[in-house]
């Protein structure tokens, strides 16, 4: 369907850019590969329970 704006592309690309940073490693408080601490990660980002 495509983006219906130039923000809501731009949103988008940023959020792809964020999840690539956290599987790399790049954040403190996430190790590389640990996929445990990403998952609690963005879990607490949006408030969600695990």
């Amino acid at each position: 369907m495509g983006f219906f704006s130039f923000e809501t592309a731009w949103r988008t690309f940023q959020g792809f850019e964020v999840m690539n940073m956290i599987r790399k490693g790049q954040v403190p408080e996430v190790g590389k590969g640990d996929v445990r601490s990403q998952i609690a990660l963005v879990a607490k980002l949006f408030g969600v329970a695990i």
